[in-house]
This record gives C-alpha cells, sequence and structure tokens, in this order.
C-alpha cells in the first residue's frame, strides 16, 4: 500500500502521547463557574505570554473570531476586513447572523490592505445613510494569500489609521505562532496594540480542540459572556485544555520545519510548467499554486499519488505542512507535483 500524506490543513493533527496523558490526568472543574484549574492555568500562561492582561479558552477558531467581533461592536456597525478574510468567507455568516454586522472587503495584495484604503472606507458618521464604521480586522498569518505573515512596520501603520479614525482593532490570529516564528517576533510584540486577538491552538500547534482569546480584562469578560451564549460553556473542559497547554509551549519550536517544508515544495513547484506560484508568498507553513484546468479535479490525482490535499477555488491548490507530516510528505508532494505538472 502507498503510504498517504494529509496536507489538506494543519487542522487534521492528532494529540501527541504526551497529550493523551495529560488529558486523562487533568484536574477538572466547572470552567463556566471559574472552578476549572486546568483552564485557568492556560489562560494565565495565554495572557502572560501575550502580554495582555487576560484571556478565555474558546472551542474553536470560528467561535473566537465571533466572540471577538459581537464584544468589539454593536448591531448594524460595519467591519473593514482585507478581501479573503476567513471572517467572511469561511464562518458561515456568523457576522451577519449572529450580531448584524456588515463586513466591507477592501483589495489587498499578498494579503495586505492600503492603509490609504482603509483610511477612505471609514464612514461619515454625520450622514444619516452609513452604518458606523468600528472596527478594523486583520489576519495573521493570511490564510488565503499564501500563509504570509503581517510585518510590524504594516501592523503599526494599520494601528495608527484605526486609532486616528476612531476604530477598534481585532486580529485573527489563528496562525499567529507562525508569523512568530517566521518574523522573529514576539507575539506579544505583534498584537500589542489589538484590542482583541483570537488564537487557534489546534492547526499549527496541534492541539486536537480549541483556541484562546486575548485582551483587556473587561473585553473577555464580555467575551465570556458570548461563548456562553454561543453554548461554548463546556463545564470540565480542563480535559482538552490540558492537551491545549502543551501544544502551546511546545508547538511553535517545531513551525520551523513545517516553514523549510513548505519553501522547499514551492521552489519546486516554481520551476514545474503547468504549476504558477508566487514564491514572496510562501513565508509560513502554507502553499498555494495556480494549476490548469480545473483544480478540484486535481484532488483524487494528488491523493492516488499519495497526497491528500485541498483545492481552495477552481484555480488553486493548497498544501500545509504540519507537526504530524514529515520530509516524507515532502518528498511524496514533490513527486506526485512533478509526474502531474512536468
Amino acid at each position: 500500500m502507498r503510504p498517504v500524506f494529509d496536507l489538506r490543513s494543519d487542522t487534521v493533527t492528532v494529540p501527541t502521547a504526551a497529550m493523551r496523558a495529560a488529558m486523562a490526568a487533568a484536574e477538572v472543574g466547572d470552567d463556566v463557574m471559574r472552578e476549572d484549574p486546568t483552564v485557568e492555568a492556560l489562560q494565565r500562561r495565554a495572557a502572560e505570554l501575550f502580554g495582555k492582561p487576560d484571556a478565555l479558552f474558546v472551542a474553536s477558531g470560528t467561535m473566537g473570531n465571533q466572540v471577538c467581533l459581537g464584544a468589539l461592536t454593536r448591531p448594524g456597525d460595519e467591519v473593514l476586513a482585507e478581501e479573503q478574510a476567513h471572517i467572511l468567507w469561511h464562518e458561515v455568516g456568523s457576522a451577519a447572523r449572529l450580531w448584524g454586522l456588515q463586513i466591507r472587503l477592501l483589495p489587498g495584495r499578498r494579503g495586505l490592505m492600503d492603509p490609504d484604503d482603509v483610511a477612505a472606507a471609514v464612514r461619515d458618521r454625520g450622514d444619516v445613510h452609513n452604518p458606523f464604521t468600528t472596527l478594523l480586522s486583520l489576519e495573521n498569518t493570511h490564510n488565503f494569500a499564501g500563509g504570509v505573515v503581517l510585518p510590524l512596520d504594516y501592523i503599526d501603520r494599520m494601528v495608527a489609521v484605526a486609532r486616528e479614525h476612531g476604530l477598534r482593532l481585532h486580529m485573527d490570529g489563528a496562525r499567529i505562532f507562525n508569523a512568530q516564528v517566521a518574523s522573529g517576533q514576539p507575539v506579544a510584540r505583534i498584537v500589542r496594540d489589538m484590542d482583541l486577538v483570537s488564537v487557534c491552538l489546534s492547526k499549527g500547534l496541534g492541539a486536537p480542540v480549541g483556541s484562546l482569546v486575548v485582551g483587556s480584562t473587561e473585553l473577555i469578560a464580555e467575551c465570556r459572556r458570548l461563548r456562553k451564549a454561543l453554548g461554548g460553556g463546556m463545564r470540565q473542559v480542563g480535559v482538552l485544555a490540558a492537551a491545549a497547554a502543551i501544544a502551546l509551549e511546545e508547538g511553535p519550536g517545531l513551525m520551523v520545519h513545517d516553514h523549510r517544508r513548505a519553501r522547499a515544495l514551492a521552489e519546486e513547484l516554481a520551476v514545474l510548467p503547468g504549476c504558477g506560484i508566487d514564491l514572496d508568498t510562501v513565508q509560513t507553513n502554507i502553499v498555494i499554486c495556480d494549476v490548469p484546468g480545473d483544480a478540484f479535479g486535481y484532488e483524487p490525482r494528488f491523493a492516488a499519488l499519495g497526497v491528500k490535499l485541498f483545492a481552495i477555488d477552481k484555480r488553486r491548490l493548497r498544501f500545509v505542512f504540519h507537526r504530524d507530516v514529515g520530509d516524507d510528505a515532502l518528498d511524496a508532494a514533490v513527486s506526485a507535483a512533478r509526474k502531474l505538472f512536468g
């Protein structure tokens, strides 16, 4: 049997033996009553790492983003985001469904909006026809721009524009530790000026379940209320937080290997005549390439050669490296690509 390597997403990782042991041994309590010591310890550690006063453990990245949006806005407000933002394209319309928000998309180059476009998009509050523009949302790393890292000077420029125009700031930091590893900047500096940040534990970090939201004490208290409203008060959730705590400590140190493998694959793809790729976007663990014909047709063809991947639209394929695949997965992806695109 040909071995199969799963490069569909970094969400496919399974818990390590150490995570399973920690889950079995976890001290637990009722988290809704703030009595789960394992959750409380995880939240304190996250707040410390991110340089924020408080943190909240939530069920998923979508829940994390959505409690952030709900806490930072009022119904009818407008949120500014880049045109391929996860909060619009991949969260089931939740911003509108849950909070009555309008998301206004702005063009991006490799996931980066022009600060002048952001300033120009802020609505005039004196015009009775306009919604209030109240929030700017950034995504770091930017998934569908190829896992690009938002440069620190770019973040600082966006913060300046937001503050000048009275906007609050949210960062979808699902893969923020990939940004830390690639940029050399600690997450506390990257998110220093954000009001709320969501962080996935179940992507590159490798936890089986869960995300975090970090921010001020007041905003995290509101996020906690919204989490409860969404059914996210999960009682003895320390059994999950125990695995998440290991992922938070161990995961970042392993990401350099994911980044190396992604870059090596991208450089191989770049020389194949049937494949188009912007190497400047391959900065972390994600590789997105253009292909001839319908990209969805390549999913079973790669699978037949031992590589699972996703087509993210009709023209683009995505490969994602993670802690559960090694250099043999890289070799298999290169071999399959040469056969299909060479």
